[in-house]
């Protein structure tokens, strides 16, 4: 089962316009028959569990965020953040205290009403002991206390200002703080509740009659779940699906963008595909190791040979859609050559040999073998171990054991995390943490943006990873569908907009 590292699980933007036909929550009316339909989904990213916070995976953020969980915050599909469950906000003249006031008379699909402590329990999940989500180190050290003057009100006070609090809120899901089973059911405040999850097949959601706000515009959505591009494309075909999450076969494309009943939608990705060093480990450890290795694979080739024309050459972890992307494609660009000098330089001047874990599903063991190859023409011999997507979490994410491995990474605004020496990859820059961390306390947003971009390009000469390039975001839907979200950010796609001519 494919699974990609999640920035809301594991690591931390604004976005193009969406598709006119794409609407938010609160645009537009729907048909009586519309109103009735069960929007069917296709997708290759089922949950692990059903806990954001436990390695639940791309799937359980797909399913749930927007839809079943909502958040004080939602970051909308393109890109702005925008009140959700917060009717209001007030932040001290200091930027270290935030007041939030709880929309009035919601209610869990359980029958309890939220409160203030609903809202302290759920942060508090994202910073506690079993906690895996990579914002637990980001709030865990931002705040300093939460307090519940009474049941609409949250007060969080931080240990110094950060610009990015709000946004980041946003990532977290509201919980029913007296449910005990996170895992396999689900309990939010969203446009739907949780109907059936058939493990390896579906999983169901429900419009939720007692729902706060608008209503969803269908009645409900059932995400399918496929381990292959083919299968998922002829479930489109024979529509067994009304829409694709994200297209995993760009040959596949030519049979729906030159078919009426059919509606490509090229959107705006914020997926990297990292060749991650660990940079704590020999021979990784020396910066021009990690040159050489960056300059000796054709990034262009290799992002060709697997999307064709689709995607994007990036040079950094910094997708356009950042505020502070700037153009580093020439960082560190194709050289073979050069490639030779730097890892004579470092004194491996016949190479050397490393193991690559690489995990099991598309395009992985692909670009593994065509890195392989690359790095063969400057003596470097590359020994692949495949894995599976639970085995790269535990010896990878959690145990660091590792020389080099191929991941996904989903969010957008996750530069930061070159900040923090003790994620996964091991870089360790004191300037980078600086210019991060003073980024975090900017006033304005142009400051945080300036920073951020003397950050990345250090980050990026140093070739601290190699970013092989930027995912299209293809979803391919039924031209009977609209409202649906097309920039798949950081994973979401929210159903409760869909509807169905």
């Amino acid at each position: 089962m494919k699974r990609r590292v999640l920035l809301q699980t594991l690591v931390a933007g604004s976005l193009a316009g969406v598709l006119a036909a794409c609407g938010d929550k609160d645009s537009g009316s729907s048909s009586a028959d519309s109103k009735d339909a069960i929007i069917q989904i296709g997708s290759v990213y089922e949950p692990q569990n059903l806990d954001n916070t436990a390695g639940g995976g791309q799937g359980v953020t797909e399913a749930l965020n927007g839809n079943v969980y909502e958040g004080l915050f939602v970051l909308t599909d393109a890109g702005a953040v925008e009140p959700l469950l917060a009717k209001d906000q007030k932040v001290s003249d200091d930027g270290l205290t935030y007041t939030f006031t709880l929309q009035p008379n919601v209610k869990f699909h359980s029958g309890k009403a939220l409160t203030s402590a609903d809202v302290k329990f759920s942060i508090e999940k994202v910073t506690g002991d079993d906690s895996k989500a990579a914002r637990k180190s980001y709030f865990a050290g931002a705040i300093k206390e939460i307090t519940t003057p009474d049941d609409s009100t949250v007060v969080v006070t931080l240990k110094q200002r950060s610009i990015s609090f709000v946004y980041n809120l946003s990532y977290i899901w509201v919980l029913n703080s007296a449910a005990t089973d996170f895992a396999t059911a689900a309990d939010g405040t969203g446009p739907y509740q949780l109907g059936d999850w058939k493990r390896g097949s579906t999983l169901a959601v429900n419009r939720f009659d007692g729902y706060w706000g608008t209503a969803a515009k269908n009645a409900g959505a059932v995400f399918h779940y496929f381990t292959d591009a083919t299968a998922l494309n002829n479930a489109l075909l024979t529509n067994a699906v009304d829409v694709v999450t994200s297209e995993q076969s760009p040959d596949a494309l030519a049979q729906f963008s030159g078919n009426s009943s059919y509606t490509v939608n090229n959107g705006k990705s914020t997926t990297k595909l990292l060749l991650a060093f660990n940079d704590k480990v020999a021979p990784f450890d020396k910066v021009e190791v990690r040159q050489a290795v960056s300059q000796a694979i054709d990034d262009a080739k290799l992002l060709n040979s697997i999307w064709g024309d689709y995607g994007t050459l990036i040079g950094s972890m910094v997708p356009p859609s950042d505020p502070w992307y700037e153009d580093l494609t020439s960082v560190n660009a194709y050289n073979v050559e050069n490639a030779k000098a730097l890892l004579t330089k470092a004194g491996f001047p016949n190479g050397f040999t490393f193991t690559l874990d690489t995990p099991s599903y598309d395009p992985h063991p692909t670009a593994a073998t065509f890195i392989k190859s690359e790095l063969a023409k400057v003596g470097i011999t590359v020994n692949i171990n495949t894995i599976t997507a639970d085995e790269w979490y535990t010896k990878v994410y959690q145990k660091h054991d590792f020389a080099a491995t191929l991941q996904e990474h989903v969010n957008d605004r996750d530069v930061v995390w070159y900040a923090d020496p003790t994620f996964y990859w091991g870089y360790d820059n004191k300037q980078v943490t600086s210019l991060i961390d003073q980024a975090e306390q900017a006033k304005t947003t142009d400051e945080q943006a300036t920073l951020l971009k003397q950050a990345n390009k250090i980050i990026a000469t140093e070739a601290a990873s190699d970013w092989l390039y930027l995912y299209p975001q293809i979803v391919v839907a039924s031209s009977k569908l609209s409202g649906y979200p097309v920039n798949g950010l950081n994973a979401q796609f929210f159903a409760y907009g869909i509807t169905k001519a």
